[in-house]
């Protein structure tokens, strides 16, 4: 039985990481487990009841974070209050902006910003509650080719 999921983030500086985290979203570190060389083995950071756990990289156990110039292939959710208030203070953290918040189909107002480490950040806030039926009926009918 699976009781909890968590997301496992590796970076470059787990305690830049940390201070990005708290300026842009509000997170709290829980605890560490730290290398005497100071290298992070382990992080968890509490994100308003929410937990996070992220660790330097070890490259020689092959595990990275996201590369220069790479795209990650994750994305992170955080369903908030206010998306572009939020969207906002990641920028002003040192985020990147991929997408301005937009209304979208699904009933959410959300944009979507990198962090420092290149991790990809989408974050929104419901604006309208919508059936799985009618998000379907939205998402097919944008999806459509004109003309068809």
């Amino acid at each position: 039985m699976i009781h909890e999921l968590y997301a496992y983030l590796r970076v470059n500086d787990s305690q830049r990481a940390l201070d990005f985290y708290a300026k842009a979203f509000g997170a709290t570190e829980k605890f560490r487990l730290a290398e005497p060389s100071g290298r992070i083995g382990h992080m968890e950071l509490d994100f308003n009841g929410t937990t996070l756990m992220i660790s330097d990289e070890f490259p020689e156990f092959g595990m990275k974070g996201p590369q220069p110039g790479d795209s990650s292939p994750v994305s992170l959710h955080l369903h908030v209050d206010d998306a572009d208030a939020l969207v906002q203070r990641a920028l002003d953290a040192g985020a990147t902006l991929e997408m301005a918040c937009t209304d979208q189909f699904y009933g959410e107002r959300t944009g979507v910003v990198i962090d420092p480490f290149g991790h990809r950040w989408m974050i929104g806030h419901e604006i309208e509650k919508l059936t799985p039926e009618e998000m379907q009926r939205r998402y097919t009918a944008m999806m459509q080719t004109p003309g068809q």
